[in-house]
Formats: structure tokens, C-alpha cells, sequence
């Protein structure tokens, strides 16, 4: 299940073609569930790109540098330590 919230979110549809509308103080939360599969691949010659992906399809891409996921080990390596999701 993915969600997608949109704040202070406007666009503007003219004839098949979107165009922003209004101040540049937009954001988006991104929110993926149940996923099915993840994976780990190069991406240009400097990051890592993460590729998770549910069951209907849906599928959420970041992009971080190789620091950047050496701390998400960590946290995790953590939690198996410490959580009781690893039991």
C-alpha cells in the first residue's frame, strides 16, 4: 500500500501539460507498505540506489551515498541486538 501526502501542494492542467502553481514551499511524505521486495544497486558512480516494491506494484526509489546506508546497517544491526522484531 503506498501513501502519498502532499502539502501546500498546487498545480495548474493546461492542455495535458502540468505546471507548478504558487510558492516553492511544497513538500511530500511518501509512505510504502507490505513490501514485497527490496533491493540494493549502483546507481551512477557515487550512490546506492534502494528499490522497494509492493504487491500492486508500487514502488519507491532513494537514492543515498554509501555513508548514508553504512548508518541504516547500523541501526539495523542495532535492532537485532535490541528489538524484538529480530526474535
Amino acid at each position: 500500500m503506498l501513501t502519498l501526502s502532499l502539502e501546500e501542494f498546487m498545480v495548474e492542467l493546461n492542455e495535458g501539460s502540468i505546471k507548478n502553481v504558487g510558492p516553492t514551499n511544497k513538500s511530500a511524505t511518501v509512505k510504502l507498505f507490505d513490501v514485497e521486495s527490496a533491493e540494493a544497486r549502483e546507481f551512477g558512480d557515487k550512490r546506492v540506489k534502494l528499490v522497494f516494491e509492493d504487491e500492486d506494484g508500487s514502488e519507491i526509489q532513494v537514492s543515498l551515498f554509501p555513508d548514508d546506508v553504512r548508518k541504516i546497517v547500523d541501526d539495523i544491526e542495532a535492532l537485532e541486538d535490541e528489538s524484538p522484531v529480530f526474535e
